[in-house]
C-alpha cells in the first residue's frame, strides 16, 4: 500500500506531504489544483512508469524531487527521486520494484493503466516484457497489442461461459444504477454490414437489447471500469498460476472522477459498489485493497458516511490559501444530505444555489442588517429586493420565512 507521497517543487505547491489511510482516499478541490497530478504521481511511484507524460519540476533550476513510503513484504519501502535536466528524468533505485500488489489506474479520460507483479516485472530474459499496461479510452475497447479489448474478450468470454464472464455479469450487477435497472449482458448480435464481428449487448427493460458500442457515455464508462477490473484480475491470477506463485497480497485502485458522465442516482451508488466488487474479486485470495480517487461530486462523499471508517479512510481537499495550492487532511464529518455537502469546506459553495440567488440572499440579508451600502446593482430599497428574490428563487425556498418576517411586518401585523 501507498503510506506517504512527498512533492518538492513539482505539482501545484511548492511542498506538499500526504500520509495515506489503509483502504480508502478521497481527494476533493476545484479543478486545475492538482487531483489528477497527485493520481498520475501515485501511479508512477508504484510502477516506475508514467500513465501520460513524465511530469515536470516547477522550476528547473532548482533541486526537485518525490519522495514516497510504501509497504513490500517485509516492512515499508522509501526512496527520494530527483529529477535529472540532462535525461529529463526521474531518478529511480535499479532492480525490480519492492511493490508486491496489483495497481489499475481509472483516468477520466476513458483511458486505464495497468501494472501487474506477475506480468510486469523487468528480467534480463524477457526484455519483450512492457513496463506496464496503458491503454487509451479506444484501446480499452478494440484492444491492443497487449489486451484483445473489450468487444472481442465480452463476445469470447460470453461464448464459452467461462469464470471471466460469470465474473463480468457479477461485477456489472454490483456497478449497477439501481437494484431495479441493472447491467445485464444480452445475445451477442453482429451489428454492422461491413464488420463481421458479434457485438456484446446490453439487456433493456424499454426495448431490444443495446449494443454495448451505443450506450450512453455514463454506461459505457462503467462498462470500461467493470471489464478493465476483471481482464486485470483474471489475468493477474492466471499468470500467477502459470509462475507457481500465490496472487498480489495488495491491490491499489486508483480512480479519477468515477461520477463522470453518471446520473446523481448512480452517483451515490458508485463507489460503495466499488468496495464491494473489489472485496469480492479479491476474497479468494484474502488480498488488501486500497483505493486513491478524486471526485467533484457532493453525492459521492455523502455515499461514503454509512462506509466511512476514520481509522482507514481519509480525506484530502485541495484549496487555494494565499495564492498557493494547500493540501489539508480533513476531519471527517458527516454532513447528512447533499446540500450540506455542497456548502462544506470539502466543496467550498456559500450556498447550494444558482448565483443569482446567492447574490440576492447576500443582498436581501445585508438590507436586513441594515446595511445598505452592500445592496447589489439594482436593488436599492425593499421592494426591489423582493422582487429580485421572486424572481430567483422557488416559493418553498426556506430563505423566505425570514425575509418576510423581517422586511414585511406589517403582513404579520406587527
Amino acid at each position: 500500500m501507498l503510506e506517504s507521497l512527498g512533492l518538492s517543487n513539482v505539482g501545484p505547491s511548492p511542498r506538499m506531504d500526504i500520509e495515506f489511510a489503509r483502504r480508502m482516499n478521497i481527494f476533493t478541490g476545484d479543478n486545475g489544483l492538482g487531483k489528477s497530478f497527485i493520481l498520475d504521481v501515485a501511479w508512477w511511484v508504484l510502477t516506475r512508469t508514467w500513465s501520460r507524460s513524465v511530469v515536470m519540476p516547477r522550476e528547473l533550476d532548482s533541486k526537485a524531487a518525490i519522495h514516497f513510503r510504501y509497504t513490500k513484504t517485509k516492512g515499508s519501502y522509501h526512496y527520494e527521486s530527483t529529477f535529472d535536466r540532462k535525461s529529463q528524468t526521474w531518478s529511480v533505485q535499479q532492480g525490480r520494484p519492492p511493490i508486491p500488489g496489483l495497481v489499475i489506474y481509472a483516468q477520466v479520460d476513458g483511458g486505464f493503466s495497468v501494472w501487474d507483479p506477475a506480468r510486469n516485472y523487468w528480467r534480463k530474459d524477457s526484455p519483450e516484457r512492457p513496463a506496464s499496461y496503458l491503454f487509451s479510452a479506444g484501446e480499452v475497447w478494440q484492444g491492443n497489442a497487449m489486451c484483445e479489448g473489450l468487444i472481442r474478450d465480452w463476445a469470447s468470454w460470453q461464448r464459452e461461459g467461462n469464470t471471466a464472464f460469470k465474473r463480468l455479469r457479477g461485477v456489472l450487477e454490483t456497478l449497477s444504477p439501481s437494484a431495479e435497472e441493472t447491467l445485464e449482458p444480452g445475445a451477442l448480435r453482429r451489428v454492422f454490414l461491413d464488420d463481421p464481428k458479434q457485438y456484446p449487448t446490453l439487456k433493456t427493460e424499454y426495448g431490444p437489447d443495446v449494443p454495448v458500442v451505443h450506450a450512453s457515455a455514463g454506461v459505457r464508462r462503467i462498462l470500461a471500469f467493470a471489464y478493465l477490473l476483471v481482464w486485470a484480475w483474471e489475468s493477474h491470477i492466471e499468470s500467477s498460476a502459470l509462475l507457481g506463485q500465490s496472487p498480489a497480497r495488495e491491490v491499489v485502485l486508483m480512480i479519477d472522477e468515477i461520477e463522470a458522465h453518471l446520473h446523481p442516482r448512480w452517483q451515490r451508488r458508485i463507489v460503495p459498489a466499488v468496495l464491494t466488487v473489489i472485496d469480492s474479486l479479491t476474497q479468494e485470495s484474502g488480498s488488501k485493497v486500497q483505493i486513491i480517487a478524486a471526485t467533484h461530486s457532493p453525492l459521492v462523499m455523502a455515499s461514503l458516511e454509512p462506509h466511512f471508517d476514520e481509522d482507514i479512510d481519509q480525506v484530502f481537499h485541495l484549496n487555494v490559501v494565499n495564492s498557493g495550492v494547500v493540501l489539508d487532511r480533513e476531519r471527517w464529518a458527516m454532513q447528512g444530505d447533499v446540500l450540506n455537502w455542497l456548502v462544506s469546506d470539502s466543496f467550498g459553495l456559500a450556498q447550494a444555489r444558482s448565483i443569482e440567488a446567492e447574490q440576492a440572499i447576500e443582498t436581501a440579508e445585508a438590507f436586513m442588517r441594515g446595511d445598505t451600502g452592500s445592496a447589489g446593482q439594482g436593488m436599492c430599497n425593499r421592494d426591489e429586493i423582493d422582487k429580485e428574490l421572486r424572481k430567483v428563487l422557488a416559493g418553498n425556498d426556506p430563505f423566505w420565512p425570514r425575509w418576510i418576517v423581517k422586511a414585511f411586518p406589517e403582513v404579520l401585523g406587527r
